[in-house]
């Protein structure tokens, strides 16, 4: 990947610097991380991008800069583009109920009172629509919130460990709603879902689709829903954090994923996804090539949240992959709504989105701006890096 001379592109080197030094000392030395790989691209050049530490701590293999990487639900980004693309075909609207194009979701009630399977529902003010899926304001949830009974029904259904997306539906469809869909924002299975309408609407799997609309068209050719055997050696391992001391090693299989997550399942590297989030940060196209119209991303990058309202008034979740105060939700990404409330170096309109193994992108357009930061360790709340990347790179503008 070239890299171009910070200067050359508004940004201060020796500032820049402080990125390196501040996660070595505080992170990857005493093996925190086991390793990072961190890119920050502005006015289309990448300025800042550096390795540290290990992929593979257990055969001491460095981080390298084609290092794949599980991202988790920075898929969420990927899959909410593919919805949108369909948007722009006409092929449904936002306000369409999901049950039209996935009729599992007729029927399903609000939870009321009950543990799993045994169930009081109530009747939705309105069915589930796309745009709900695409804000989070479904009613659906994550077993891992460990907040309700409805979220414990995930754990014991087979929403767990589906073979495919159409059982992974037929099993969700059959639990209850947090709330009645709008009315609340709760982080949630919500763009697995939208997988599936992907698949329903353009007769494609999804990995199918992605590939032919996305990552075929920006030069994705390492991002899939399984890592291929040829490719194992430049597979970072998956760390877990451990409070009594080193983080602990994951055994998850990378070869032969049944399951297409749309929330959370695809595999990526620096390079593809530094491609992915260029298009956005251009309004949809790169190299010549379109993906979204200039409209479609400026639309999907405001905030949706009802009257403006931030996270910290509208959610349900116990945990989402972005600070609630001073941050909205767009289709498919968090949006800055007030950098003062955040109390975060930011600007209005900041979007991005992380996920489970601590891996983050933001993009900045009125600084022309993105950053990416990689790593492998579950969860993503062990640290607060997040906030601490944007004092560090926003530090550097000249």
């Amino acid at each position: 990947m070239k890299i171009v001379k910070p200067e050359t592109v508004g940004l201060n080197s020796s500032v820049l610097s402080n990125i390196r030094n501040y996660l070595d000392e505080t992170y990857v030395k005493d093996g925190k991380y086991v390793g990072t790989l961190t890119l920050v691209a502005r006015k289309g050049e990448v300025a800042y991008l550096d390795a540290l530490g290990f992929m593979d701590r257990e055969n001491e293999r460095p981080m390298q800069e084609d290092t794949i990487f599980r991202i988790y639900s920075m898929t969420k980004s990927i899959t909410s583009v593919a919805v949108m693309q369909l948007l722009e075909k006409s092929r449904f609207r936002l306000d369409d109920p999901v049950y039209w194009y996935i009729p599992e979701f007729k029927n399903v009630g609000v939870f009321q009172a009950g543990v799993y399977p045994n169930f009081l529902t109530s009747k939705p003010e309105r069915p589930i629509t796309i745009k709900d899926l695409l804000t989070h304001m479904s009613g659906l949830t994550y077993g891992f919130m460990y907040r309700t009974n409805v979220d414990a029904a995930y754990r014991s259904s087979d929403t767990t460990r589906p073979d495919n997306l159409q059982q992974f539906i037929e099993s969700l469809s059959e639990l209850p709603l947090e709330f009645s869909p709008g009315d609340k924002w709760n982080y949630s299975v919500s763009t697995d879902v939208l997988g599936h309408l992907v698949e329903v609407v353009s007769g494609l799997k999804l990995d199918e689709y992605f590939k032919q609309n996305i990552f075929e068209p920006l030069g994705m050719a390492d991002t899939d829903f399984s890592c291929p055997e040829e490719k194992l050696n430049r597979l970072a391992s998956l760390y877990e954090h451990n409070p009594s001391g080193e983080p602990k090693l994951m055994e998850v299989p990378a070869l032969d994923v049944k399951f297409l997550s749309g929330g959370g399942g695809l595999y990526s590297t620096m390079s593809d996804y530094y491609q992915f989030a260029s298009m956005l940060l251009n309004k949809g196209e790169l190299n010549g090539k379109r993906i979204l119209g200039r409209k479609t991303v400026e639309y999907m990058t405001m905030n949706h949240l009802p009257d403006g309202k931030d996270l910290t008034e509208m959610s349900e979740s116990a945990f989402s992959e972005t600070p609630y105060a001073g941050v909205g939700f767009g289709l498919g990404f968090s949006v800055m709504v007030d950098p003062a409330k955040s109390q975060t170096l930011s600007d209005v309109g900041e979007f991005g989105w992380g996920g489970m193994a601590s891996t983050v992108f933001f993009i900045n357009p009125k600084e022309d701006m993105l950053v990416i930061f990689l790593t492998q360790l579950v969860p993503s709340s062990t640290y607060q890096v997040r906030r601490e990347l944007r004092s560090l790179v926003y530090s550097a503008l000249k």
